[in-house]
C-alpha cells in the first residue's frame, strides 16, 4: 500500500522491463557460459517446504566457488545436487539458513561442510544466524570470512 500512499490504482497493469528477454524455467543443472553453471534445488524442509532455490557455481583453477541464495533446501542439498560438477568446492558464500536451527545441528553442519564435503573456505550471510556464525568461525578458523554487506572478497 505505501507505494501508492495508500491508493493503489483499480487496474493494475503487470508485464516485464525486459519484454526482449529470453526468460527460461531452470530446473536442472544448467551450464549458462562455460564454468558457471545454475543448481536448481526444492526444499523438502518444514516452513519452506516446496520452495524452489537458484544457486550458481562458478569453477575456477581452485575448484567450485558455490553463491547461495538462503540455502532453503539445505546446504548439503545444495552440495549434493552440485556433485556432478565436481566435489572440490573451495568456497561458499550466502545464507546457510541455519537462524533457527538448533546449536546440535548447527555443529552437524559446520563440521559436515568442512569433513565430509571438503569445504575449504566459508562467507556466511544474512540468515545463517549469529550462532551459525560462530560455529562456522570456530570450525574453519582462518578459512572464515566475513561477507557483510559492501564487503568485496577476491577469489583466485
Amino acid at each position: 500500500m505505501r507505494y501508492y500512499e495508500g491508493s493503489p490504482p483499480e487496474e493494475m497493469r503487470f508485464g516485464t522491463p525486459w519484454p526482449q528477454a529470453n526468460i527460461q524455467w531452470i530446473d536442472s543443472l544448467t551450464e549458462v557460459v562455460p564454468g558457471v553453471t545454475i543448481i536448481s534445488t526444492v526444499s523438502q524442509n518444514a516452513g519452506t517446504l516446496e520452495l524452489r532455490e537458484l544457486s550458481l557455481a562458478v569453477r575456477g583453477p581452485e575448484g567450485l566457488a558455490l553463491l547461495v541464495g538462503c540455502s532453503h533446501p539445505g546446504i548439503e542439498t545444495i552440495l549434493q545436487a552440485a556433485r556432478p560438477l565436481g566435489d572440490h568446492v573451495a568456497i561458499i558464500f550466502g545464507g546457510l539458513h541455519l537462524v533457527t536451527t538448533p546449536d546440535t545441528t548447527i555443529a552437524r553442519i559446520a563440521s559436515a561442510l568442512r569433513d565430509r564435503w571438503g569445504v575449504v573456505e566459508v562467507a556466511p550471510g544474512h540468515c545463517t544466524g549469529e550462532p551459525a556464525f560462530a560455529e562456522l568461525r570456530r570450525v574453519f578458523g582462518a578459512r572464515y570470512r566475513y561477507a557483510g554487506l559492501g564487503v568485496v572478497t577476491e577469489i583466485s
